[in-house]
């Protein structure tokens, strides 16, 4: 009897071990993917830039001075010549007349030089004086020679400053900047004004690194002023900048605006149209699907193919251009096929998932 007591307790334990709970699926994991549509190319690029001077220049004083009086304002079209503004011109006017003046005295002590040399050689030719004493005299005359052409180039500067005090425009052109007032004492080289060419227009537009190779000098784009879009300006790439700035990651490209009217102004915002290259059309058609989609497996550019079953299947596909809303897939695709775009670094072969459509979130 006592056997048979302790004998069931055991009993119930080999029962309860022998119904262990059986372990379950583990569920698929979530995944996002996209739905691969119809083919697309690189769209005709829009970009937004400034009109701009081609040429633009900075003109002062080359000589120190107060400036007396100005004759422009910002936005004054002037002509090539043209006073813009002028410097008292009392000190320069006094220190040419003091140049003057010492060439006067030394044309008169190189013609006493000279005539002191000419009396000399006559009392050398007859014997009265030595040699050494002839050859001082020609020292003499060359030294008063030397000193009054130093003092005639010398007055030629202080005629030439003489000039100076009157500022003149360098080019025909509109007045855009102005740092001069009467009254005011500048220094030599100090900028009164900035004068910019309106024959010359340019269009500065800042194209992204992933749309460089469309870009190519001398091809033709359109430009349309935000101020009127009904208007087109023909245009050309005349330069390419050779290299990025450095915290945008974009090339600067400089447009000749064409055809320039009266409603062409500089500063204005235009909007700017560049066509792909046609000679790259093949390699600018493909499926556009976003950068994060794509990984590398064995060194080979991949996406993640979700299948009939919702399984994971790795594909090795040829990438084209990158663009900022994604990359073109030139090869390796198909029209209606699912690809993941999400956590593409963590899927296995054959893995199960659920798809979840982006956009359907």
């Amino acid at each position: 009897m006592t056997k048979n007591l302790l004998g069931w307790p055991l009993l119930l334990l080999l029962l309860t071990a022998c119904n262990k709970p059986v372990p379950t699926e583990v569920p698929p994991r979530p995944a996002l993917v996209k739905v691969i549509g119809e083919k697309s190319g690189l769209d005709t690029m829009a970009l937004v830039g400034e009109i701009l001077p081609r040429y633009e220049s900075n003109q002062g004083f080359r000589i120190d001075g107060k400036i007396i009086e100005r004759k422009v304002e910002i936005g004054s079209v002037v002509k090539k010549g043209q006073l813009i503004a002028r410097l008292d011109p009392a000190d320069s006017q006094l220190t040419a007349t003091a140049a003057r003046a010492t060439v006067t005295a030394a044309e008169a002590e190189s013609a006493l030089a000279l005539a002191e040399l000419n009396r000399q050689r006559q009392l050398f030719e007859k014997k009265f004086i030595s040699a050494s004493a002839l050859d001082i005299r020609e020292a003499q005359y060359k030294t008063a020679s030397a000193k009054l052409a130093e003092v005639k180039a010398q007055a030629a500067v202080y005629n030439n400053q003489a000039q100076y005090a009157t500022l003149n425009a360098d080019r025909d052109g509109v007045v855009t900047f102005i740092h001069a007032e009467p009254g005011q004492v500048i220094q030599a080289g100090d900028s009164i004004v900035k004068i910019a060419d309106t024959q010359s227009i340019d269009v500065l537009v800042a194209v992204p690194e992933s749309r460089m190779a469309e870009v190519k000098i001398n091809a033709p784009v359109l430009i349309k002023l935000w101020s009127d879009r009904q208007k087109t300006y023909p245009g050309e790439i005349r330069e390419i900048a050779p290299a990025a700035e450095s915290a945008t990651r974009i090339f600067n490209v400089r447009i000749t605006l064409k055809q320039a009217d009266a409603a062409v102004k500089l500063g204005l915002t235009v909007g700017v149209k560049l066509s792909p290259q046609a000679s790259n059309s093949e390699t600018n058609t493909g499926y556009l699907i976003p950068s994060k989609a794509l990984t590398e497996i064995n060194g080979q550019t991949t996406v993640w193919i979700i299948d009939a079953n919702n399984k994971a299947q790795p594909r090795s596909v040829v990438t084209g251009p990158y663009r900022e809303d994604g990359v073109l897939i030139i090869q390796g695709l198909s029209t209606g096929e699912k690809i993941a775009i999400a956590g593409v670094h963590t899927l296995i072969k054959d893995q199960l998932v659920k798809p979840v459509i982006e956009g359907a979130l």
